[in-house]
């Protein structure tokens, strides 16, 4: 038995498929499942009931599971350990980003990054946030750009900065002619929303004060994946949405038929954050990622100083 055995019948367990947990693992499917057969004849017991449509974890491979991600867990730090000792500044840094912040920030990002830190290597990844915590928990990212603070003792955060939002009308919207937008015109609006699953549509309901999604009506079937999507559709006259600031910069501002208004309202923002496990030993790189953040932040934005 050995961490390489290990990781692989993690891979299987996390993906409920030999096939998946091989790409994950960059091993062909003959070889992963060898090596998890040749595992479960040294233990002298089965830890996944195999069939045709699915694979299951045994009450035993439950248990075997449980200590196997510990051990990995525990190695993977002692190698970080080792890696911050020389110089935690050198080597992969992984960070995780939900989808409506991550095309925004990190093209302002990465240059910066890889100018100062040229022995940084950051390697991202784009998922909604509560993929993003479950792959921190399974030490497969060092941290993740959040905008909802998580209820977990087991991760710290460092603030980055504040995000307003802006409202994307129609150019020939009736509040075209308003000089400023307020909370009573948001609520006398049908709002476009992403679909579920993305923080930034719960932010935005908490905002406009929508208990729920409209049920009825031509907005409640318009649930746009990404941002993308969503504007395209403010863009065609379908209704209007909420967008976080970084958005603007995008490339659909130029002859897009959107205007986008800042919001006179002093709680309209999200705070962006970086979460990361306490036990996470390379501190320093992630303070050196968090300051080139806040350094190449545009104006409608308001970095938040460190703590």
């Amino acid at each position: 038995m050995n961490l390489r055995d290990l990781r692989y019948i993690l891979a299987v367990a996390d993906t409920r498929h030999f096939g998946r947990a091989a790409d994950r693992c960059f091993v062909s499917q003959p070889t992963l499942s060898g090596q998890i057969k040749k595992l479960e004849d040294e233990l002298g017991v089965v830890i996944f009931e195999r069939t045709n449509r699915s694979v299951e974890v045994t009450p035993v491979g439950a248990t075997i599971l449980a200590h196997a991600r510990l051990a990995v867990e525990q190695a993977d730090t002692i190698e970080q350990v080792a890696r911050a000792f020389q110089d935690p500044l050198d080597g992969p840094l992984r960070v995780g980003a939900i989808p409506t912040l991550s095309p925004y920030l990190m093209p302002l990002v990465l240059v910066p990054l890889k100018r100062a830190y040229p022995k940084l290597r950051l390697v991202l990844s784009e998922e909604i946030t509560d993929s993003l915590l479950a792959r921190l928990h399974r030490h497969e990212l060092d941290a993740a750009l959040l905008a909802t603070a998580p209820d977990d003792l087991d991760l710290d955060a460092m603030a980055l900065f504040d995000e307003p939002f802006w409202l994307a009308h129609p150019r020939n919207h009736p509040l075209y002619e308003k000089d400023e937008i307020e909370a009573a015109d948001l609520a006398s609006l049908e709002l476009l929303l992403l679909a579920d699953g993305h923080c930034l549509t719960t932010q935005v309901m908490d905002l406009c004060r929508l208990a729920e999604r409209p049920s009825h009506g031509e907005m409640a079937d318009l649930r746009a994946a990404s941002l993308e999507t969503l504007l395209q559709l403010v863009g065609a006259g379908f209704g209007c949405t909420l967008v976080p600031a970084l958005t603007i910069r995008g490339g659909w501002m130029t002859d897009s038929g959107i205007i986008a208004r800042p919001l006179a309202l002093p709680d309209a923002y999200r705070r962006i954050s970086l979460y990361y496990r306490r036990s996470f030993p390379r501190r320093a790189a992630l303070e050196a990622f968090a300051q080139v953040v806040r350094e190449h932040l545009p104006n409608t934005v308001r970095p938040l100083p460190p703590t």
